[in-house]
């Protein structure tokens, strides 16, 4: 009878410490993994960011750019409301056209994969 307790406490003894070692991987594998896998992978098509840059740039757009330009339209018609708000009509409109002529070449370009395989779903 000494026997079989001395078997079970020692098997229950074996099982904790199998599960120790389990959790101490658990706890340094699971952060290793999630440190070192790249998970952002759109962050480093560096040459996609700066071909979408610089077509948004060679579109010659009468809107104003940059912030200067922005303050500079809004001193103009500071004192004509009518005005001001049908220039920003114009520029949105104008911006919505710009965005809708870069954005689906855009997207072919991020995700040639996922097209592929839409295609391929749909035969």
């Amino acid at each position: 009878m000494e026997n079989l307790m001395t078997r079970a406490i020692a098997h229950i003894s074996s099982l904790l410490q199998g599960l120790q070692v389990k959790r101490f991987l658990a706890v340094v594998l699971v952060p290793f993994l999630l440190l070192t896998t790249n998970v952002d992978s759109g962050r480093n098509n560096q040459a996609l960011s700066e071909q979408v840059r610089d077509e948004a740039q060679q579109i010659d757009s009468v809107r104003p750019k940059t912030t200067k330009e922005w303050y500079e339209e809004a001193r103009e018609t500071e004192n004509s409301p009518g005005e001001r708000l049908q220039k920003i009509g114009e520029e949105s409109a104008q911006a919505v056209k710009e965005f809708g002529s870069i954005y689906p070449e855009t997207v072919k370009q991020i995700t040639p994969d996922l097209q592929d395989n839409t295609a391929q779903a749909g035969k």
